[in-house]
């Protein structure tokens, strides 16, 4: 594996554009999540430098724009609120720190190889989680939009803070953020599609601010530092790090979530297939030096890397064109941002999380699947209400009970055991002609596609109704694999079957079925020529065991030679 991301200059000039007009969109969305975040509107400037930078340089998505999002500015606006309101003094270092944790196991997830395991869930709980992410934003938003501070609480305490955010309502700011989310709602498309409306919003807002309102106090997000950004030294608290251990997972968990589907989405558009264990490890090295120099944590961003392919990006040079352009404005403009209304930056965060909530599932959810939307619609109450991994942990858990009960009512119809010529089993001539002649003394046991755990209790039902024969054809044939509790209940079935005096044989064991098998000790159970690959020759051998007298019909190799 190479170091470093695909790097090469055969695509510059689509490169250098796609890089300038990605960090054009991504200035007022740093700026309104560094705000949105409880940190400053600086921390959101420089996490989209850093994360950026440094993803783009170690990723596996050439393509991709990693900067704060909306998914991840929603959780650091979490950490930073509690380790501020718990430890006045360091809470912003510990939340920067727990940034830096994040990195670290998003690293360790890379190194592990589990980048293909990460987006490994059902859709109905990514909607439901995203849908409720984007909820989240919206609320947190209700307070600036109006023109006031945030109230202590999060999601909670500014639901029960409205009444009274709405008897202190700021019109002047309202307005602006209202006029702020017009222009990006209704911006028609051709223009988008040459300047992101984001900008105009922000660039509208901010002269409206001073032209007409300039004789009423606004609030503004105030000059940024224009120099290089401090050093954070990783600070802990004691009575803190679990909680802190925790949000660094979760953070984690949510950046790696938020980039492999950013990625897959620049598969999509690029005809490309990406690296997820090495994104992964770029995404932990960007969060750990955004939260080393104070930037708040990132992922792969939709909006951006969508608009750095459609100008022409390509490469991962298109990603490091966009920080060094961002750095640039940093160092030389940034006092020009002093001006900016918090209410601008609100109406454009909530216009965010408006977009992130999954409208087209909602509204069709309950039409694919009522268990489906059930489960959507707790995940969301879940997320907003509750916790994210709560959230997150119980959805996957329940959709997977789920799907794994359906699966395995679908699978136990491949479990039959029959006595006579089944029109549910595909038998050959031979095959019916001789359960026939066993006149029900003679039973063949069928087992087919794969055998998970809900299946044991099929198995064990079956076998359980077996009342007189004299032997047991196993047929295993069809069974690509073999799971422990389904082995461990065909072993109890044949030696149970054995203890009664049953002569028993399996047919077909191979691969990963037969070495279970093997493992479990069970062929020893049995003498070897009751192992058989062939399903008519094992059939004939039964019958001619249970009817001696019937062996000069036909000419059988009880030696094994059709055995296993």
């Amino acid at each position: 594996m190479q170091l470093t991301n695909q790097i090469h200059f055969r695509n510059l000039r689509g490169d250098l554009f796609g890089g300038v007009t990605a960090a054009v969109i991504a200035l007022p969305m740093a700026l309104a999540f560094g705000v949105a975040s409880g940190a400053d509107a600086a921390s959101g400037l420089w996490g989209a430098v850093l994360v950026g930078f440094f993803a783009a340089l170690f990723g596996g998505t050439p393509a991709l724009i990693s900067e704060p999002t909306g998914p991840m500015t929603v959780v650091m606006t979490a950490v930073i609120a509690h380790f501020v309101a718990s430890n006045p003094e360091n809470g912003l270092a510990m939340a920067f720190t727990v940034v830096m944790m994040a990195g670290i196991f998003q690293i360790i997830f890379g190194t592990l190889k589990l980048g293909k395991y990460i987006t490994m869930m059902p859709y109905t709980v990514i909607s439901g989680f995203m849908s409720g992410i984007g909820i989240i934003l919206v609320i947190l938003q209700l307070a600036p939009f109006l023109g006031q501070a945030s109230p202590k609480g999060g999601v909670i305490g500014t639901l029960q803070a409205i009444p009274t955010l709405l008897t202190n309502i700021q019109p002047a700011e309202t307005l602006l953020a209202a006029l702020t989310v017009a222009i990006i709602w209704f911006m028609p498309s051709k223009w988008k599609r040459i300047v992101p409306p984001q900008l105009i919003a922000l660039i509208a807002g901010t002269v409206l601010s001073l032209l007409v309102f300039g004789d009423i106090e606004i609030r503004r997000i105030g000059e940024i530092p224009s120099g290089l950004p401090n050093l954070v030294i990783p600070t802990f608290s004691l009575g803190e790090l679990r909680l802190m251990f925790v949000d660094a997972v979760m953070l984690g968990m949510l950046g790696c979530i938020d980039a492999l589907l950013t990625s897959v989405v620049a598969d999509s558009l690029t005809r490309t297939d990406h690296n997820s264990n090495k994104e992964l490890i770029g995404q932990g090295l960007g969060n750990i030096m955004s939260g080393l120099f104070g930037g708040i944590a990132g992922a792969g961003a939709t909006m951006g890397t969508v608009v750095n392919i459609q100008s022409g990006g390509q490469t991962a040079l298109s990603g490091l064109t966009r920080s060094i352009v961002l750095f640039v404005v940093i160092l030389g403009a940034s006092k020009l941002a002093a001006t900016i209304p918090l209410a601008v930056l609100a109406g454009i965060a909530l216009k965010v999380g408006i977009d992130i909530i999954d409208w087209d599932f909602l509204k069709r959810a309950h039409k694919i699947s009522l268990k489906g939307s059930l489960i959507m619609y707790g995940v969301i109450l879940l997320t907003v209400l509750v916790d994210l991994i709560a959230a997150v942990g119980i959805g996957v858990f329940i959709a997977n009970i789920l799907t794994i009960d359906r699966m395995s009512s679908l699978q136990s119809q491949s479990v039959k055991a029959i006595s006579d010529a089944d029109d549910t089993i595909h038998l050959s001539e031979l095959e019916r002609r001789w359960l026939d002649e066993a006149k029900g003394r003679v039973l063949l046991f069928q087992l087919s596609g794969p055998m998970i755990f809900g299946v044991a209790k099929a198995i064990a039902r079956e076998h359980n109704a077996i009342q007189n024969c004299d032997a047991i054809v196993f047929d295993l044939s069809d069974v690509p694999h073999m799971g422990v509790t389904s082995s461990l209940a065909l072993e109890n079935a044949v030696k149970e079957a054995v203890e009664k005096g049953r002569h028993v044989l399996i047919v077909g064991a191979a691969g990963q079925t037969k070495r279970r098998l093997e493992k479990m000790k069970v062929f020893n159970l049995l003498p070897p020529q009751n192992l058989y690959m062939d399903r008519t020759e094992a059939i004939k051998y039964a019958v001619v065991t249970v009817f001696p007298e019937m062996a000069s019909e036909v000419s059988l190799d009880l030696g094994g030679a059709a055995a296993v």
